[in-house]
């Protein structure tokens, strides 16, 4: 090996430049190859649609035809049955191959494919198809993101953002918020305070970073600030490393009080003067209680002098809250299950 002495004075840059040109050359091999498969599975579904319309043929004929397609190319993946479902299902969703790019779907990969396909509704298909190939959502993202309604709740909470942000910062701010948060995966009981919420919430950082949406990054939790020899805590600090801004979290167990925005206020004011740097957006704070007045919440807002905003949390998904019997139907059932032994 020749001595690095010896190598020209621009040899470790034009190494950096080659290693860019082959990365970005690769990336975009890889994504056309991705687009191919994607119009060939069309095509191949579009051949079933046909099929089964023309001359009946229904699902009992795919294991036959996966089995013949996996002997005649061996070194191919993807021709089982279950998959070609999936391409049939493709070319229903979308008639015409030429929509499959001005759409992006063929910038998905198949696994993200397969997972929109189980979308019913084509203009919300849509949205959480460009979101995942502008965000480049894994797979496990996109699909938490659809079972928690994640664009639909985007900016839907109550804040003051638009009386104390300006018009550009205030839509910035909204763009990171959500009503409701779903936070099913801490899985607590009924009885955890706070305290155990936060610590549940650190544990399952990345769960709660996709909950919160793209861009944040955890700071800390229980950040302490020094006033004049009085201690405070923050419960929860994130930083939004696309909009530049600390984003300060307060939780509350219980239903929402006028007094937690003044606390919550008094919390943004401290990071803003603290941590917040000249090149760093204005710090917003985010209030998540477990029910809440629209009402109170407003006025509460409206005397506020700090960017904050409220929304509340759900523990369990909405299918399975409503799956789970009522306190009034638990109370009947005692009741019923008393006067039985009775």
């Amino acid at each position: 090996m020749e001595d690095d002495h010896q190598l020209p004075p621009d040899y470790t840059e034009t190494v950096e430049l080659i290693s860019a040109r082959v990365s970005n050359t690769r990336v975009r091999v890889q994504l056309a190859a991705n687009a191919h498969l994607i119009h060939l599975y069309w095509a191949i579904g579009s051949v079933l649609l046909e099929r089964s319309k023309q001359s009946g043929w229904g699902s009992r004929v795919l294991p036959r035809l996966a089995e013949d397609l996996r002997r005649r190319f061996p070194t191919m993946k993807g021709f089982s049955a279950t998959n070609l479902k999936y391409m049939r299902q493709l070319a229903a969703a979308w008639p015409e191959e030429r929509s499959l790019g001005p759409q992006s779907v063929d910038q998905l990969p198949w696994g993200h494919v397969r997972t929109v396909l189980g979308v019913s509704d084509p203009e919300r298909r849509a949205r959480y198809i460009a979101a995942a190939v502008r965000e480049g959502w894994a797979r496990h993202v996109l699909e938490h993101n659809l079972r928690t309604s994640a664009l639909e709740r985007t900016g839907a909470q109550a804040t003051n953002f638009g009386r104390l942000l300006d018009p550009e910062g205030a839509d910035l701010a909204q763009q990171v918020t959500r009503d409701p948060y779903v936070l099913d995966f801490l899985a607590l009981d009924g009885d955890r305070d706070e305290r155990a919420m936060e610590s549940a919430m650190v544990d399952r950082i990345a769960e709660t970073l996709r909950e919160l949406g793209t861009g944040f990054a955890f700071v800390g939790r229980q950040m302490q600030f020094d006033v004049d020899g009085n201690d405070f805590f923050v419960d929860l600090l994130f930083f939004h490393v696309e909009q530049l801004r600390y984003v300060v979290v307060e939780l509350k167990r219980g239903d929402f009080r006028p007094e937690s925005v003044g606390q919550l206020s008094f919390y943004v004011a401290l990071v803003d003067d603290r941590l917040r740097l000249p090149t760093h957006a204005d710090t917003v704070g985010l209030l998540l209680v477990a029910g809440k007045s629209d009402a109170v919440v407003r006025y509460a807002l409206s005397t506020s002098t700090a960017p904050v905003g409220v929304a509340s949390y759900d523990l369990l998904p909405p299918e399975f809250q409503r799956a789970l019997p009522s306190e009034a139907d638990l109370r009947r059932a005692l009741s019923g299950s008393e006067n039985e032994r009775s």
